[in-house]
C-alpha cells in the first residue's frame, strides 16, 4: 500500500485524517505520516505495513475488529 492508496481509501470512506486514524487505532500524528510517506519526527521514508493495509480493507468492507460490536 503506497501512501496514495492510503489517502484515496481514506477519501473513499469519506473520513478526515482524524477519523481515519481513530478508526486504524493510530495517532492523528501517525496517521499523516503514513499518508505523507515520511516519518512525523525524523522526515524519514515510511512503509505502510501489509496490517495496516489488511486493516483498510476490512474496514472499507464494513468489517469490525473482534471482540467489538
Amino acid at each position: 500500500m503506497t501512501p496514495q492508496h492510503l489517502a484515496d481509501w481514506r477519501q473513499r470512506m469519506g473520513w478526515t485524517q482524524q477519523q481515519a486514524a481513530d478508526a486504524l487505532g493510530v495517532g492523528r500524528n501517525t496517521y499523516i505520516s503514513m499518508e505523507s510517506g515520511r516519518s512525523y519526527n525524523t522526515g524519514r521514508p515510511l512503509v505502510i505495513d501489509r496490517r495496516t493495509a489488511l486493516a483498510c480493507a476490512a474496514l472499507a468492507e464494513g468489517l469490525t475488529p473482534i471482540g467489538e460490536i
